[in-house]
């Protein structure tokens, strides 16, 4: 059976993006399937304009920027995209993979590498705010610019709130950021930053009704005290997120709490399938995007040799190429 693929990389966020750039400088023939819409995984779904800082090399770069370098990247050896499709059937065969899609398509690879980070996430609801979500509530802010001159709420004590709080600031007419408890789970330098510009921010406090159409007030009640309303054209629930591992989890792996084991080369207990980034566990597993990145040469080097055994391991430096 002839191969649609030599590697099929499930996840097309940002290890999977640099996974098929380095596979293309493999010379491999690479796929990318995604069930989002758009490449960036997580990063375009969640913060395309948070600042990042722990990839090397960029003191800070913005979300949306790093995708589109990767997109860029990626692009110099034109890989496949199957985005909005799920991978959902994972099949051996004689001399692959075969591998069925929520469309009802399938595909043939050499190699499977499974970047999908931390699987499929669903955002946490907020109470009061059933049925509000797009008629003024949303759970992320893709495009600041958006919510130019308005009153903005925040609802959440995580770093995402605090994020939005610092991203929003300068633009927005005013950011109060509503937390239910005295305590905030976002790092303590974000939350010192958002206090010092003087962000209003309210806890032990719990968001009772929104109102007005479209959006204008929000009404807060605090312990002890008495209602409180806010004007508010858009409340941001910043209050977290489920994720799960969604059909990968029936295709015989061996996970350990949501997350893919692998071993040094980041193969699976599966003949052919790698997993990188944040969807693979192995002892001391430090989850950044600078890590993810160096697991998926390390998978696509080990995929190229499976492939090939007569391929090297190593493949000289990229930097000689070209």
């Amino acid at each position: 059976m002839e191969r649609d693929v030599d590697l099929l990389v499930v996840g097309a966020g940002p290890t999977g993006l640099f996974a098929a750039y380095y596979a293309g400088f493999r010379e491999l023939k690479v796929a990318l399937v995604d069930a989002l819409p758009e490449p960036g995984g997580q990063v375009t779904a969640m913060y395309p304009e948070k600042m990042i800082f722990d990839v090397a090399g960029f003191p800070a770069i913005r979300g949306r920027d790093l995708v589109n370098g990767l997109v860029e990247q990626a692009g110099q050896y034109k890989p496949t995209y199957l985005l909005n499709r799920q991978a959902r059937t994972l099949e051996s065969t004689e001399d692959g993979l075969k591998v069925g899609l929520a469309d009802g398509s399938t595909i043939t690879a050499g190699a499977m590498l499974i970047t999908a980070g931390m699987g499929e996430f669903n955002p946490r609801p907020l109470p009061a705010g059933d049925g509000w979500l797009g008629r003024g509530m949303v759970h992320f802010v893709p495009v600041l610019n958006e919510h130019a001159g308005q009153h903005v709420v925040i609802v959440g004590g995580g770093d995402s709130a605090f994020d939005w709080a610092l991203a929003l600031h300068p633009i927005a007419a005013s950011v109060t950021l509503v937390h239910r408890r005295a305590n905030f789970r976002a790092h303590a330098a974000t939350v010192r930053q958002v206090r010092e510009l003087g962000i209003e921010i309210i806890t032990d406090a719990e968001v009772l009704e929104l109102r007005g159409e479209p959006l204008s007030e929000v009404d807060v009640k605090v312990k002890g005290e008495d209602v409180k309303t806010l004007l508010a054209q858009t409340v941001v629930a910043a209050l977290g997120f489920t994720a799960d591992l969604g059909p990968i989890e029936s295709w015989g792996l061996e996970l350990d709490h949501r997350a893919v084991v692998v071993d040094t080369t980041m193969k699976t207990k599966l003949d052919r399938v790698y997993a990188a980034g944040d969807v693979a566990q192995y002892p001391g597993k430090v989850k950044l995007i600078a890590t993810g990145f160096g697991e998926a040469a390390t998978a696509v080097n080990n995929i190229a040799v499976a492939l090939n055994p007569s391929a090297h391991l190593f493949p000289g430096h990229s930097s000689n190429a070209g």
